[in-house]
């Protein structure tokens, strides 16, 4: 499943379906790197972003900015992520620029069944991985 447009398109009706119990919406972005944004119904505020390459499929959605932790708990909250890496299913922390995201990736030959799950585990997880490290923001 290497064509961004043809994943966007399977997507988008799988996110329609009224029995998937996990309705949410496609929105391609174009750019250098083509991306697809997945805005999941009640969750509009952490959207997933999908990219594709040769290698992989990678899922990624933004937690928060490194000015948003309290001062001097940058540590803390690095070794509770770190920590949290292991027990969460599916996904991992990391760190571009001054975002903390978390991400999933998948190969290049998932079913659209393996991306959709991995969409609602890393829906999941962003939701209790905010939770979980409330105690370190402001």
């Amino acid at each position: 499943m290497n064509e961004l447009s043809t994943l966007a398109n399977r997507l988008a009706e799988k996110g329609k379906e009224s029995g998937n119990g996990f309705p949410f919406e496609v929105n391609p972005i174009p750019g250098e790197v083509e991306v697809l944004q997945i805005v999941i119904e009640d969750r509009e505020e952490l959207p997933i972003f999908i990219s594709v390459s040769e290698e992989q499929i990678l899922c990624m959605s933004y937690l928060f900015k490194q000015d948003e932790i309290k001062s001097g708990k940058e540590n803390e909250i690095n070794k509770a992520m770190l920590i949290a890496n292991i027990s969460m299913p599916l996904s991992a922390f990391s760190l571009i620029d001054d975002q903390y995201v978390i991400y999933g990736s998948l190969s290049v030959n998932s079913s659209l069944d393996d991306i959709t799950h991995e969409i609602e585990i890393l829906s999941d997880n962003i939701l209790e991985s905010i939770e979980a490290m409330r105690e370190y923001l402001n």
